[in-house]
């Protein structure tokens, strides 16, 4: 739960110092409760544990776990930079007024629209090159321009995250990135250093997310060093700038543990100072790149009990309001989650029973196996953790509107995002 979680004068749960009861009442239901405050101290945590343990570091909030125009806002007002995967990230950030020196762009399918819209009169500050055919086409974007536009190469260094397989990027089999393994990585420095409009800066790497160890970012310390060094042999190559990504972990369930901020800043820090030092390298600046382990905990589901199935010797089904129209993670990872009564989160358990969704599939739970005590048609249920992936890959299956985000800090709330109308889900038809 968000840091500023406590208990309400009516025992129920409250974060932010609002009543999370009474939230519901104000907003509706699905509701979910971005908390302020433990957003911010936690990006201050990343700055703080990174630059204390290098001299140049970027602390880059990846857009694609949770973004919203009064999100951009916070981010800017914390220092921090961005990492946008798309179009749609780079204009939200733009008419947030996010400095654009402060974003990076990524993505393995950048379109030609996109890159122009990235090296625009107020170009992003770098652009993450993922392949040959894009770094050909920013070549000639850049040249119309009259542009020299600065970037990393996201190179794959076949190192095994350890997580789940449809979020493990940075191995050979992966749509993302030039690989070391096949020479692709050589080649496009090459191509980079060779291009009149582009200025490589450095190297990228993202090896997967979420990754609940720390052994694979020293491996990349490792074999991205050493290729910087190659490169730098081979092709005059300056490594000045180095991001091994994100894909840093939040615990989602009791059961689950995730080394702190500290800890993955202290090895990183370590192992590349080491790697670098076997290479006789000069440290290159870091930029890091946190998602879900900053936004993720900030962010509380709160939906209502409904309908209740109980099938003796086999299982109970409580539904809820919401499911997977606003959190697939479940469906579609296996993603585990913890449910807290709202009304009386310090009952004892009573029975095991599933909580499920409202939508038309089968697969639509939320948390499987839940001890909680006998919930009530009525009553709230609350899903810590939901900050990271849950809207930002949310969709209007079965017609749902998504719902409203609210924050809440010093006992006040307002609305980041309000929900959804009829009226939404009718705005692109042609009548």
């Amino acid at each position: 739960m968000p840091h500023t979680t406590t208990l309400s004068p009516a025992g129920r749960l409250s974060i932010g110092g609002c009543d999370l009861r009474e939230l519901a009442a104000t907003y509706g239901s699905p509701l979910y409760v971005f908390d302020e405050q433990d957003f911010r101290e936690t990006a201050r945590e990343y700055r703080h544990e990174f630059e204390s343990r290098w001299p140049e570091v970027s602390v880059l909030y990846a857009a694609k776990a949770y973004l919203s125009l009064p999100l951009a806002n916070i981010v800017a007002e914390e220092g921090l930079g961005m990492d946008v995967v798309s179009g749609g990230e780079l204009a939200i950030a733009r008419a947030a007024g996010f400095p654009s020196s402060r974003l990076y762009f990524h993505g393995n399918n950048k379109s030609a629209e996109e890159l122009n819209a990235a090296v625009s009169d107020d170009p992003v500050g770098r652009i993450v090159v993922d392949n040959f055919h894009e770094l050909a086409e920013l070549d000639r974007i850049s040249g119309e321009r009259a542009a020299r536009q600065p970037i990393l190469l996201r190179v794959s260094p076949n190192v095994d995250p350890h997580t789940h397989a449809k979020t493990t990027t940075g191995v050979l089999d992966s749509k993302f990135g030039f690989a070391i393994a096949n020479g692709d990585a050589e080649r496009a420095v090459g191509a980079a250093m060779a291009a009149p409009n582009i200025d490589l800066r450095g190297l990228h790497v993202h090896l997967g997310s979420p990754i609940f160890e720390i052994e694979p970012y020293e491996q990349a310390s490792d074999v991205m060093c050493a290729f910087a060094a190659q490169m730098g042999d081979t092709h005059g190559f300056s490594f000045d700038e180095y991001s091994p990504g994100g894909g840093f972990a939040l615990a989602y369930t009791r059961e689950q543990h995730a080394p702190a901020i500290a800890e993955y800043a202290e090895r990183v820090a370590r192992s590349m100072e080491r790697a670098l030092a076997e290479h006789r390298l000069e440290q290159p600046s870091l930029h890091i790149e946190p998602g879900r382990s900053l936004i993720g905990r900030a962010m509380v589901a709160v939906y209502t009990v409904g309908a209740r199935k109980e099938i003796p010797g086999v299982r109970t089904y409580v539904s809820v309001d919401g499911g997977m129209a606003d959190n697939i993670r479940p469906a579609m990872y296996g993603s585990g989650y913890e449910a807290v009564p709202v009304d009386r989160p310090l009952d004892e358990p009573v029975e095991t029973v599933t909580v499920a969704g409202k939508y038309c599939e089968s697969g639509d739970i939320l948390v499987r196996d839940a001890e909680l005590p006998r919930l009530e048609a009525g009553e709230l249920v609350a899903l810590p953790a939901s900050g990271g992936y849950n809207l930002a890959m949310s969709s209007n299956y079965n017609m749902a509107l998504r719902p409203p985000v609210v924050a809440v800090r010093d006992g006040e709330s307002r609305l980041l995002q309000r929900r959804e109308t009829v009226e939404d889900l009718t705005a692109r038809d042609v009548r």
